[in-house]
């Protein structure tokens, strides 16, 4: 394959990634919690052995979440708890402590508070939270707090990281922080609500269209190279 090739091969592997970001996005439209996902692009230029000669390729280089809160559902679920603000829950799973904005709680068969994968709530101090079944009344205020039958219990922590390069997604609505986490200051937990989704439909339809347009040119581009050096291999051939 020459340069020509390996310029449409690199666009064709990013567009790729692309559109498989972009399926995602369309996948978690109704995922609770979910942020919307994108990748980003770096042009690479390689000097040529030639006097003044470059080639500009395309690499899709990482990916990143938009950090724009989705919409606020009302539930009514006494365990249903959205963010307003920034912040993140934090959830205890089996690789460690993870970071999450989907809320929707309930208990397991110990009282303990934990997400639909079964995955603990954490409070302020990093313990578990535990509701007794026996409880009539479960209150949550905007910083926390957790009052069982008009008594507090514990107090949910909220957390968040300064820079968010250092937050990376690892399934769904789970995020893993490669740096220290901080508290929240200015986020509120809201009960009886969920965030959802911040995928925008319209939106990530109409970049589905252009991403498949952009590969399907790029591959045509591939297709047309191939055949102009099979060509000149045939002619080369016939004039040998």
């Amino acid at each position: 394959m020459d340069l020509a090739g390996y310029v449409a091969l690199t666009r064709v592997s990013s567009l790729a990634n692309e559109l498989q970001s972009v399926a995602n996005n369309i996948a978690n439209l109704s995922t609770t919690g979910y942020r919307r996902e994108g990748v980003v692009f770096a042009e690479m230029v390689k000097a040529l052995p030639v006097e003044g000669g470059s080639v500009a390729m395309t690499e899709a280089r990482g990916r990143y979440f938009d950090s724009l809160q989705g919409s606020l559902e009302e539930t009514g679920g006494t365990l249903d708890l959205a963010i307003e603000g920034d912040g993140y829950f934090t959830v205890m799973t089996p690789a460690g402590e993870r970071l999450t904005r989907a809320g929707a709680f309930t208990r397991d068969a110990d009282g303990q508070v934990v997400n639909l994968d079964g995955h603990a709530l954490l409070d302020e101090g990093g313990s578990a939270i535990l509701i007794p079944f026996e409880a009539k009344e479960i209150g949550i205020a905007a910083d926390g707090t957790i009052s069982v039958d008009g008594a507090p219990q514990g107090k949910i922590g909220l957390v968040t990281v300064e820079d968010q390069t250092k937050l990376f997604r690892e399934a769904g609505v789970l995020f893993r922080a490669d740096t220290d986490v901080i508290p929240v200051e200015d986020g509120r937990v809201v009960q009886g609500f969920l965030e959802q989704s911040n995928v925008n439909a319209v939106a990530e339809m109409a970049r589905m269209v252009e991403v498949q347009r952009a590969y399907e040119h790029s591959q045509k581009m591939m297709d047309q190279e191939d055949e102009r050096i099979r060509m000149v291999v045939r002619v080369l051939g016939q004039r040998s």
